[in-house]
């Protein structure tokens, strides 16, 4: 068995691996990938990335120094150096759509699932507030323990929690710091000035009087508004009172 320093310090994993590995007869197939993580360095947007990965989906990412401390921390599993990363993680990671890439979520809270597939939804190129993903959740009285969620998601890039940010149009807090989160953002395409010059105008809703709808900022129906068939709104309701309906791609919480 090849020397990993990714192993050392983990003295139950090291013996546990040890043992597997002076069996008298081949450890059966799939083995390994029950009991330990893969891991691999792979390139992204805002630099190289840790990956950790089970023969469930990709299980952690980790960017800069202690990927290996983190992830033994945070899961407790050994990590075996893989040959090759899994299928699909860098073009998903190169283009930011990684609705193809399996996951593994398993050792989270139901809440923060939810929490975590919520935010998945959010289209590259758009923003949705916490307290929007409170609301898809059943728990709009959630939107601190929401953000406390979004700060342990274990795979950020993958599902896209820097797209979900502040109503004031501040971007807010990332796992790799609120500059890479902007730098993400302004690479897909979010006009972030924009939000923050709406939100300082207390608009935080865009509505069509051509279409009857009512959207967020970024949602690429409210992109398609002309200025003279444009109309801002502080909240739903107040677009709801004027006789706009909420967008069905977007679905602004009313």
């Amino acid at each position: 068995m090849t020397h990993d320093p990714l192993l050392e310090g983990t003295e139950a994993p090291d013996g546990l691996l040890a043992a597997l590995a002076g069996l008298a007869a081949d450890a059966p197939r799939g083995l390994f990938d029950r009991i330990a993580a893969r891991w691999v360095h792979v390139p992204s947007p805002i630099g190289e990335l840790g990956v950790a990965f089970t023969d469930q989906g990709v299980a952690y990412v980790h960017a800069g120094e202690g990927f290996a401390e983190a992830f033994r921390k945070r899961f407790a599993r050994p990590l075996l150096p893989a040959e090759r990363p899994p299928a699909g993680l860098l073009p998903a990671l190169r283009t930011g759509r990684p609705s193809k890439v399996r996951l593994d979520l398993r050792g989270l809270s139901d809440f923060q699932r939810d929490v975590l597939e919520a935010a998945r939804t959010i289209p590259r190129g758009e923003v949705r507030p916490y307290s929007w993903i409170a609301e898809r959740i059943g728990r709009p009285g959630a939107v601190r323990a929401v953000g406390t969620a979004l700060g342990r998601n274990p795979v950020p890039l993958l599902i896209p929690c820097h797209r979900v940010t502040r109503s004031d149009g501040v971007v807010g807090d990332y796992v790799f710091g609120s500059a890479a989160k902007e730098r993400l953002l302004l690479a897909e395409g979010a006009d972030l000035e924009r939000l923050r010059e709406l939100a300082g105008e207390r608009v935080f809703y865009l509505a069509s009087d051509t279409t009857g709808v009512v959207c967020f900022p970024t949602c690429h129906n409210a992109r398609r508004i002309t200025p003279r068939h444009r109309h801002g709104f502080r909240t739903v309701a107040q677009a709801a009172a004027a006789g706009y309906r909420p967008c069905r791609t977007c679905r602004p919480a009313a």
